[in-house]
């Protein structure tokens, strides 16, 4: 029986009693009653865009990322293109709504946020775990009191019905689906109309030429984290829900002071290497955003939450070790990236000396999401630095799209 419990505990951040007992119980329980050997990888990632906007995301994903595409799946209401690395990555489901007066439950945890409502299809939808006994997991988990959606739901709502799809998370807005799959068999998505698209496979093909033109398509690894934004009152249950659909275990947590906010870190207890199945990372305010007025500290967290609702806040890849053309290899993928027009909200941060770098790049237009590259050096014993998080974290406060609508909310009141 895997233990939960036996990992090292890291960070500075204090929990209240709350969260440290409960972490106990929930973990221990669910290691007794066989779930964290019945739930394994994070199989893929999905998330939905707006009507026209899939085909130029693909080619900008393909680019910046380690994804081929592999074939679109056609139902009623949407496409959905799948996006592979390899069989021991997460794949990653691009949906695109057909119809932009179409409306559901992903729909309406945007439309009350004022930068969601502006894209009010686009959203991270949530990560699909593999299962060795889906059965067993559900009941399991229905148990505990989660709530799943019924198969007609998961009909209606154009979804793979090989997949068991818990309800939205009251704290995150994200799903988390089951599928059965052994190891060795690969994966299939029950949804539509198989094919490969001409126009996603010529903008695909492009982006690869252009990656091995830039000499980035052996440097850009797979994904190493994905990093989730709560408020500031959820960020302890958010990280015990997560615990409980999943089988990761909880990291540690680190307090961001200068930037009044915390990161948060899971990772899964069956596979230490976050390429094969991503750590998952919470980061919230210290303090609700009502007090702000009182304390006058930065909120770059609660602000992004308030003005995008719960979400995915961004997607991490590795880039691998070592340097070209005389540069490390995060710069010189970041410098040949951006000649080709993309923006990133600083500059690389970190160095060899302290173990890693990192940079942002600005948000997507298509997807709001933001993709974050890390390089660790050598034998680096950990998972981030702190003065790295505050840069990051001050610099996503400062991002084009969010001053902007804050800008606005400030001339109407």
């Amino acid at each position: 029986m895997t233990r939960s419990l036996e990992f090292e505990r890291h960070g500075d951040k204090e929990n209240s009693p709350f969260f440290e007992e409960y972490l106990q119980r929930l973990l221990e329980e669910r290691d007794r009653v066989g779930l964290t050997d019945m739930i394994h990888e994070i199989d893929a990632l999905m998330l939905t865009v707006d009507p026209g906007h899939s085909i130029e995301y693909i080619g900008e994903l393909t680019l910046m990322t380690p994804y081929h595409y592999l074939v679109t799946l056609e139902s009623e209401t949407h496409w959905t293109h799948v996006l592979r690395i390899d069989t021991n990555s997460p794949d990653l489901l691009v949906r695109e709504v057909k119809d932009p007066n179409i409306r559901g439950i992903f729909r309406s945890l945007n439309e009350v946020y004022p930068i969601g409502s502006r894209k009010p299809n686009s959203r991270y939808m949530g990560e699909i775990l593999r299962v060795s006994d889906l059965h067993s997991v559900v009941e399991l988990q229905k148990e505990r009191e989660f709530r799943f959606f019924s198969q007609d739901d998961i009909r209606k709502q154009e979804l793979p019905g090989n997949f068991a799809v818990s309800k939205p998370s009251p704290y995150t807005h994200n799903i988390v689906a089951y599928v059965e799959r052994p190891q060795d068999q690969l994966r299939v998505y029950a949804l539509g109309l198989s094919s490969i698209r001409p126009d996603v496979q010529e903008v695909y093909l492009a982006a690869k030429e252009l990656q091995k033109k830039l000499e980035i398509h052996e440097l850009i690894l797979p994904i190493d984290h994905l990093a989730t934004r709560v408020y500031s009152q959820n960020r302890e249950v958010a990280i015990l829900e997560w615990l409980s659909l999943s089988s990761y275990y909880y990291w540690g947590s680190y307090d961001i002071k200068d930037q009044n906010s915390s990161t948060n870190v899971t990772k899964n207890v069956h596979y230490p290497e976050e390429m094969r199945s991503p750590a998952k990372v919470f980061t919230a305010n210290n303090t609700p955003y009502f007090v702000n007025h009182l304390e006058r500290l930065p909120s770059p967290t609660e602000t992004f939450v308030r003005n995008y609702g719960p979400r995915l806040h961004h997607i991490a890849l590795a880039v691998r070790d070592g340097e070209s053309h005389g540069k490390e290899n995060i710069d010189y993928v970041v410098n040949q990236i951006q000649a080709q027009g993309r923006q990133f909200l600083l500059d690389v941060i970190g160095s060899k000396e302290e173990g890693l770098k990192q940079i942002f790049s600005s948000a997507s237009e298509h997807s709001s999401l933001i993709i974050e590259y890390v390089q660790r050096f050598g034998d680096f014993d950990g998972f981030f630095t702190k003065d790295n998080v505050a840069q990051l974290t001050a610099a996503a406060g400062v991002e084009d799209e969010l001053l902007e609508i804050q800008a606005q909310i400030s001339k109407q009141y």
